[in-house]
């Protein structure tokens, strides 16, 4: 079972990032502040439980949860800033955006770019000690996921609602061999971040908000 809370006095929230391992796409950030007493046997790291147990926890974290957020950050800024600078900056939106401003934040990992006046913790492998954390990362994780779908629908060929983004071979294969020339009016650098290759420019829309609205 995962522990509730790491300072019970303190209004806490946890946060998790999902997409920074990825070739493709943006990076996904969700806080979640839990009521003191929440308790769900399921929930869990994101990473051991299945795509159905994912979504099915999103709905009782959205309904139980105090507060709740997902920050988004595009392929084009991941870009100019890099890919670590991109998850702390996910992060700090999806806290900008929660309704209750916490008193302490619980960080999956163990680096974090200090969020204005509020306290951190910083937690190796978090999202299976902490169960905020391991909510953030349900809602990153399927949020994000969500987006990937919705990019595959345009390009099929990487096979994005598999991969989700990341580098399997397949998802290589396809970047090596493909032949992409859409128009720069309609579409942005995706921001490919592969080490030790050399893949081609590639190009896919990201007409993304930089939050989605929680509560």
């Amino acid at each position: 079972m995962l522990l509730p809370y790491l300072n019970k006095e303190l209004i806490e929230a946890g946060c998790d990032e999902a997409g920074r391992g990825c070739l493709a796409g943006a990076v996904y950030a969700a806080a979640v502040i839990l009521p003191k007493d929440f308790k769900n046997e399921l929930l869990n790291d994101s990473k051991q439980l299945t795509e159905k147990q994912r979504y099915a926890l999103r709905e009782v974290i959205e309904k139980e949860a105090l507060a709740w957020a997902v920050g988004i950050v595009s392929p084009g800024e991941i870009d100019k800033i890099n890919i670590l600078n991109a998850s702390f900056l996910a992060m700090h939106r999806a806290v900008d955006r929660l309704q209750l401003r916490p008193q302490h934040l619980l960080i999956d990992g163990n680096r974090f770019k200090k969020y204005r006046d509020i306290p951190h913790t910083t937690v190796v492998k978090g999202d299976g000690k902490y169960l905020s954390i391991a909510a953030a990362s349900i809602l990153a994780k399927t949020y994000r996921d969500d987006y990937m779908n919705r990019l595959h629908e345009e390009f099929p060929y990487y096979d994005w609602n598999h991969n989700k983004g990341y580098p399997t071979k397949k998802h290589r294969a396809a970047i090596a061999t493909g032949n992409h020339s859409l128009s720069p009016h309609d579409v942005q650098f995706a921001g490919w971040r592969a080490v030790g290759a050399s893949f081609p420019i590639i190009f896919v829309p990201i007409s993304l908000s930089v939050w989605i609205a929680g509560r």
